[in-house]
């Protein structure tokens, strides 16, 4: 790819690095802790990975992180996977979460935005007083410390209120959005064996009503060890026998009581998308993610208590996650519950405008649907408050970047980030003091060793190579569950390059220290011998007018051979004629390779995603290579399986 020193799309001002919280931090780790004064990011960044140690204690003094027992020393072990951060030290998360009541109990913690769009404050000493009635109501139904409690709710005051008062206590938090069928959370919530259920009646999606009672009811027969189901009435509905009362249990305003635990307690269970098999149950710490997400919000979004945090996700989704660790850096953050283009495109543009956030997260995908859309948000509404627009999900491509400075502000800070859930964070992305350039994702994380690999392990710049992190990140899982010897965890990661996190993900570095996302290594297109991500191919062919969504896959043939069939789903009354599959070929041909040009281009009823929103490509593989559905993925973790029975159909067709 070329990597050639082009204009930058926006450049922060020399006001805005000297006002960044990076830079500040900078300053003062330099005269306390040696990093180094001059240089900007890439010399920090360099100081934080050579200095692991020092960088990590340096981040617990910047932020005040209260440890009620001191630690021996920031890194036990450094062995991945298996690192023991801060041993000795307890703390508890949701204190810190909870920090800004002491000073700001008046102002809003969480702003409440439903389809109305119309937004409801919930104050921190309104927070913190749920949060402690709740947290007592917990431990006198015999939660204790490691226990699991479950949320089948989506992004409302409650869950956050109900996280909190779990982390209060030392109890395990796992939740899925009320969108999953009953099969996709037991495939989930099983493994994990709560004791304690919160769920809704039901929730409000596209401007209509969904009840969910029935598949409460199977989940509390499917979960033998629950002693407690929590009702919450979101649609108004009465309790069901032998539930109890969301108001009866956090109108008590009590004065939270923080279990303190060790920093490597376990703070809660996400879980992989399960496209292939049970979902990976990924635990992290309570200690891990405080001082990982105080890092990541506080450090690369530069959040701080005059903020307002939007992100559009729900509770199935490692983002929501993210999105209330803004509490920790005193953050307003903005819950939104609903479609995210109801009543139209633009509704994600107008929350924004109406709760004046200045941070505001979406979707790669939000975006290029916007731009399809002909929505024109900085014409439209007033986001003048808005400083970032940061996405994730899927790479954000060149014309995604294009549109945000063309059609939202041509001061905007366009953060493309890229993590995942196994860490609960990004691996590269925003960082305020740094220029952005179409396309590609800013910088490695602080403290993340983040580099490209060949297969022999040796770092590549300026070339495409597998995504590899060569030092622990405190976020990384402690474990999974139900893997007693750990070979399951170690499978996902380790098993490429030993002692070396292997993320799954084709990157460029380049030589100016930004990251390129070229998509999943494991749904590579090779065509003899050179290597593509088939991001590169979407962002091309979905500039097409035609192209709603594409799919393209790279099929290992018994033979010895290769074939790459592109699945397009077209817009309303576009026709895959002669003229339409021409240009498609041309745009690939010209715009990448031609030897990416695809064997076949297929009209297809749609395109598969997980429950969470991303293309399911490696299964629909499996399928064509002629697995059995039942083999080549897990139909409760598609959000249309009839889709992927196309695939099936086809793949028994060709023979």
């Amino acid at each position: 790819m070329s990597t050639t020193n082009p204009s930058p799309l926006w450049q922060p001002t020399a006001e805005g690095i000297a006002q960044a919280r990076v830079t500040k931090f900078q300053a003062w780790a330099a005269e306390r802790h040696g990093a180094p004064a001059d240089g900007g990011y890439a010399a920090l960044h360099r100081w934080s990975v050579d200095e692991l140690d020092t960088f990590w204690k340096a981040v617990t003094e910047w932020f005040d992180v209260r440890f009620s027992t001191p630690y021996a020393r920031v890194l036990g072990d450094r062995a991945m996977p298996g690192a023991a951060w801060f041993p000795g030290g307890t703390l508890n998360y949701a204190e810190h979460a909870l920090r800004a009541a002491d000073t700001r109990a008046d102002e809003p913690a969480l702003l409440y935005v439903d389809e109305t769009h119309a937004s409801v404050p919930v104050t921190w000493s309104e927070l913190r007083g749920q949060v402690g009635s709740l947290a007592a109501a917990l431990r006198a139904l015999g939660v204790r410390p490691g226990d699991r409690v479950s949320g089948y709710l989506p992004n409302i005051p409650q869950a956050v209120v109900a996280l909190l008062a779990t982390a209060a206590v030392g109890g395990v938090w796992t939740s899925c959005a009320p969108d999953f069928g009953a099969r996709s959370v037991l495939d989930r919530f099983q493994q994990v064996e709560p004791v304690v259920l919160f769920a809704v009646d039901g929730y409000r999606y596209g401007g209509k009503e969904h009840d969910r009672r029935d598949t409460v009811a199977e989940l509390r027969r499917e979960l033998p060890t629950l002693k407690a189901v929590v009702h919450i009435p979101l649609l108004g509905t009465e309790a069901p026998e032998g539930a109890l009362e969301w108001s009866a249990l956090t109108s008590a305003d009590t004065e939270p009581v923080f279990e303190q635990v060790p920093f490597d307690h376990p703070l809660w269970v996400l879980y992989s998308s399960g496209t292939t098999g049970l979902p990976k149950a990924i635990v992290q710490s309570q200690g891990g993610i405080l001082v990982e997400h105080l890092k990541q919000l506080g450090l690369h979004c530069d959040l701080g208590p005059e903020d307002r945090f939007f992100w559009y996700t729900s509770t199935g989704w490692m983002m929501w996650n993210f999105l209330v660790s803004g509490l920790l850096t005193g953050t307003t953050i903005v819950l939104y519950d609903g479609s995210p283009g109801y009543p139209d495109t633009g509704a994600q543009w107008r929350i924004a405008e109406r709760t004046g956030a200045t941070l505001f997260g979406t979707s790669a995908a939000y975006v290029m649907a916007c731009r399809k859309a002909d929505v024109h948000p900085g014409r439209d509404f007033d986001l003048s408050r808005v400083r970032c627009v940061a996405t994730t999900g899927s790479p954000l491509p060149p014309d995604g970047f294009r549109w945000l400075h063309d059609e939202v502000r041509e001061d905007l800070w366009i953060a493309s980030v890229s993590g995942g859930t196994d860490v609960c964070s990004c691996f590269a992305g925003a960082v305020p003091t740094l220029p952005v350039y179409i396309g590609e994702l800013q910088a490695a994380g602080l403290g993340t060793d983040l580099q490209s690999w060949d297969p022999s392990g040796k770092p590549l710049i300026d070339e495409v190579g597998e995504l590899v992190v060569t030092n622990p990140m405190p976020s990384m899982p402690i474990r999974f569950w139900n893997d007693p010897d750990g070979s399951r965890y170690h499978d996902s990661y380790f098993d490429t390059y030993p002692g070396v996190w292997r993320h799954g993900d084709w990157i460029t570095v380049t030589s100016r220290g930004s990251v390129v996302i070229h998509g999943r290594s494991d749904s590579t297109l090779n065509r003899q011998g050179v290597r593509m991500g088939s991001a590169d191919i979407y962002e091309a062919v979905e500039r097409l007018p035609e192209i709603k969504e594409s799919l393209v896959i790279g099929v290992e043939q018994p033979d010895g051979g290769y074939w790459m069939p592109l699945f397009v789903h077209l817009a309303p009354g576009a026709v895959l004629d002669e003229d339409l599959l021409n240009r498609i070929k041309g745009t690939i041909r010209e715009q990448l390779s031609p030897r990416h040009v695809p064997d076949e281009v297929i009209e297809v009823p749609g395109v598969p995603h997980t429950l969470t929103g991303k293309r399911i490509e490696v299964p629909v593989k499996r399928l064509l290579q002629g697995a059995s559905m039942e083999k080549a993925v897990n139909v409760g973790s598609v959000d249309n399986v009839e889709l992927l029975r196309f695939y099936e159909k086809l793949a028994r067709e060709r023979g």
